[in-house]
């Protein structure tokens, strides 16, 4: 066996270092965006197809002018929190699983005496999805919850604001999959508003169109 010299001695602790900093280096790479299966196909779907097409429908010169989606916003009224408070963690944790994202309060902005409402109480809960959480929803939302719909026959394309925005209501949450029928203690509606950065009502169907959401002929 070959006696040990000093220089060996002083090599072999940075070999084993060296080794260290390469295992470190190759778990570091593992979490890439390349993960997320419906933020890169919503999104490279938008860049690569649906903006060359409403660059020539509508005759955009700059890719930053053509109309985009800019979040989505889903908002679950609770009125009956007045009698009952622990509806509202009920809805949050709804809202979460359909989300994927924790809601936030929707306090009362004026006291209704009528309603036993006083200002400042909790009336409802809200989530506002943007970037790959939005992307991820929306793919789930078209291409799963949709469907389930019964007798559905398409959205309606009159429910535009006229600033690019887009509202629809969903009767119940049980139309997510996400929702466990037999934990459901009451059936809860919602609506849903697509945001985009659309100049009218015509640009943002055709880019809602493009991206899949398939509205009925009027």
């Amino acid at each position: 066996m070959p006696k040990k010299t000093k220089d060996t001695e002083q090599t072999e602790p940075k070999k084993k270092k060296a080794g260290k900093e390469k295992v470190t280096a190759e778990v570091k790479e593992i979490p890439t965006q390349e993960g997320l299966y419906y933020f890169i196909r919503l999104k490279k779907m938008y860049q690569e197809v649906i903006v060359p097409q409403l660059m020539e429908k509508y005759g955009y010169k700059n890719k930053m002018a053509v109309p985009k989606l800019e979040k989505v916003v889903i908002n679950m009224g609770l009125g009956e929190a007045v009698k009952n408070i622990k509806v509202i963690d009920i809805g949050i944790d709804e809202l979460g699983l359909i989300t994927g994202q924790r809601a936030s309060l929707r306090r009362a902005t004026k006291a209704i005496s009528a309603f036993k409402i006083r200002r400042g109480m909790p009336i409802g809960i809200a989530v506002t999805l943007r970037g790959a959480m939005m992307y991820e929803f929306l793919d789930r939302f078209i291409n799963v919850v949709l469907p389930r719909l019964r007798d559905f026959r398409g959205l309606s394309p009159n429910s535009f604001d006229g600033r690019g925005n887009y509202t629809m209501g969903i009767t119940d949450q049980l139309i997510f999959p996400e929702i466990d029928y037999n934990k459901v203690d009451k059936l809860r509606g919602m609506n849903l508003t697509v945001v985009t950065t659309a100049k009218d009502n015509m640009q943002a169907r055709e880019l809602l169109k493009l991206i899949g959401f398939p509205f009925r002929e009027s």
